[in-house]
């Protein structure tokens, strides 16, 4: 497979704080930020003309699954045809606890097995509270760093106010990291647009390396 500008994992909480509605609107939101279209012309029309995303659902330890494998985004209809398959993702991953390092390390096997190099490397972490089982984040997130990867959160502040403060400090890390707050799962798809604006703007930078 020919390389590809960005290599982008979405991994989306399903902790059993995420209720059955609550993650179908974090899935359609995610969807129609994903038919936006200014986050399709980024994702589809950077120096190399591609990107590769992927989505993974995690809850506790042991409990991530990735339920859309690597695709590659080269056009439209491509974005199209994902952006359906975000929507249309099963809720498998048990609920219950919340082990966000234990997702960032599975987020890393990912990248470790995509198949092509990428200019940049994302991981877009969202979740409604912090971190209580398995693997502390921060080495985990340290990692990835020292890998080139970079960590941006997005945070669902309904039930833990103070949770961009947990991410800030804990989960997000490397170039041009940042973390995004929405109040709550209505609002999510428009928070998912602006982070993925944001994510992608960087695919356009030509000193960036292949990984």
């Amino acid at each position: 497979m020919d390389d590809v500008d960005l290599a982008l994992v979405l991994a989306f909480d399903c902790s059993a704080s995420v209720t059955l509605g609550e993650f179908g609107l974090m899935a359609s939101g995610c969807a129609a930020a994903l038919r936006d279209p200014a986050v399709t012309a980024g994702l589809t029309g950077g120096p190399l003309g591609a990107s590769l995303c992927a989505v993974l659902l995690w809850s506790g330890p042991g409990a991530q699954e990735v339920l859309v494998d690597w695709t590659r985004l080269g056009d439209p209809a491509g974005m199209q045809a994902f952006a359906q398959a975000v929507e249309d993702v099963p809720r498998i991953v048990p609920a219950g606890t919340t082990a966000i390092g234990e997702a960032l390390a599975a987020c890393m096997a990912l990248l470790h097995d995509k198949p092509a190099a990428s200019r940049r490397q994302v991981v877009d972490m969202v979740g409604d509270g912090r971190s209580n089982a398995g693997l502390d984040p921060r080495p985990v997130r340290d990692l990835l760093v020292q890998e080139g990867v970079t960590i941006n959160g997005l945070c669902v502040l309904h039930e833990e106010p103070d949770l961009l403060d947990s991410y800030t400090r804990e989960v997000i890390g490397g170039p041009g990291a940042f973390a995004l707050q929405c109040q709550d799962y209505q609002g999510f798809a428009e928070a998912m647009r602006q982070k993925l604006q944001r994510e992608i703007a960087g695919t356009w930078d030509p000193r960036r390396r292949r990984s």
